[in-house]
């Protein structure tokens, strides 16, 4: 994949004429803020204070992140095990996600549908094939799915999306959607459709970086995708999620916005459910072409302990982009839900697949045997707690 001789559109803080402009502050304050930040910063009796408090500030947070709140890890972890005792239980959420399409009109130097990618076999499911698929999948008991497709309005249309989502609200109690930035609009029909929350991952909230690895396509506008969980909210989405791809940037630095972003959302909008995802970059079908930050387990898991201690009614998704061990011990202490049952490729679950899938798994495990796994570790898997009143 050679992206030295792709066109870099778009300016990156140029809106289109077709995309919403929303008026808010929350831009400016996670990137000052993220700006201002240095992990660097924070000394030993900065942890030992931070630990000792019930509420958390930013700044605090901030301290969770840094270097010197990594000998603490085992105390973070306690700490965060004892906020998700408090807050969720026993209790662990499953799910899985389904690929619909894999299409993509952007040029994402990370990412396997990087539309210059001309090595994956691309596909979009039409309708009775997505029921197929959902049919399928719901055999295994779940009841929560998470409908993705690539970055492509020409091929998967706002109102593809909407009746596939009309057609997994027939046998599905929760959905919810990672697809392409969308207005207002869009959000209240897809809502109305029965879509139930929408997940976004920024990437990083670093712009020149942003700019770097994000080459062509809508997604290069990196405003209308910072402003897409707002948008989301004020299109009647009850729950929104947020993300980082970790290892675009130092982690602690974007670990640091991430967070922050989803707590000013938070306090922006109280009625809204927030929740993260922890994803590190996987290998692609392709080449992952670009300088990247190592991100190692220990460094992942200080994120996740710090996002619950400092978030403590937030959800945290740990996928299947990480290893059976490591999901496990998380699962043991903050993450809330997990996926199972997993296959990114494109019409897999109900037979062969027609596509190619986005990344690497490293967790394959079925959703009976997870189930098994977290009875054996005095979790209660739970397959949804939410009636839907619509």
């Amino acid at each position: 994949m050679q992206t030295e001789s792709i066109t870099r559109e778009h300016d990156i803080w140029e809106y289109t004429p077709d995309m919403d402009i929303i008026e808010t502050s929350v831009l400016d304050q996670v990137l000052e803020s993220k700006q201002a930040y240095n992990p660097d910063d924070y000394t030993d009796a900065d942890i030992k204070s931070v630990l000792n408090k019930t509420i958390l500030s930013p700044n605090d947070l901030g301290a969770l992140l840094s270097p010197a709140a990594t000998p603490y890890l085992e105390t973070l972890a306690q700490r965060a095990l004892q906020e998700t005792k408090k807050h969720f239980g026993n209790t662990r959420y499953l799910f899985t996600p389904l690929y619909i399409a894999n299409h993509c009109d952007n040029s994402c130097i990370y990412c396997g549908f990087n539309k210059e990618n001309d090595i994956i076999t691309r596909a979009k499911l039409d309708l009775d094939a997505v029921e197929r698929e959902l049919i399928s999948i719901s055999k295994s008991g779940l009841q929560e799915i998470l409908m993705l497709t690539g970055e492509s309005p020409e091929y998967s249309p706002i109102e593809y999306i909407g009746e596939a989502v009309k057609l997994a609200k027939k046998h599905f109690n929760i959905v919810g959607l990672e697809i392409y930035p969308a207005n207002v609009a869009d959000y209240t029909y897809l809502r109305d459709c029965g879509a139930d929350f929408v997940t976004v991952f920024q990437e990083t909230y670093n712009p020149e970086i942003y700019e770097r690895f994000h080459i062509g396509g809508k997604k290069r506008i990196f405003p209308y995708r910072f402003a897409a969980q707002e948008r989301a909210l004020k299109g009647g989405m009850r729950g929104v999620a947020f993300a980082s791809l970790l290892g675009l940037d130092h982690h602690r630095k974007d670990a640091y916005a991430t967070a922050l972003h989803a707590y000013l959302l938070q306090r922006k909008y109280p009625h809204a459910e927030i929740s993260f995802s922890v994803p590190r970059i996987r290998p692609i079908k392709g080449s992952l072409d670009g300088d990247f930050y190592e991100v190692s387990e220990r460094d992942l898991l200080q994120i996740i302990c710090a996002f619950r201690i400092f978030m403590p009614f937030a959800g945290i998704t740990i996928s299947s982009r990480e290893n059976k061990i490591f999901r496990d011990n998380v699962l043991k202490i903050a993450a809330t839900k997990v996926s199972a049952g997993v296959d990114t490729g494109i019409g897999a679950h109900s037979g062969e697949s027609v596509g190619d899938e986005q990344f690497e798994i490293d967790d394959n495990r079925s959703v009976s045997q997870m189930k098994d796994y977290l009875k054996s570790a005095g979790l209660e898997p739970v397959m949804s707690d939410y009636i839907d009143a619509r």
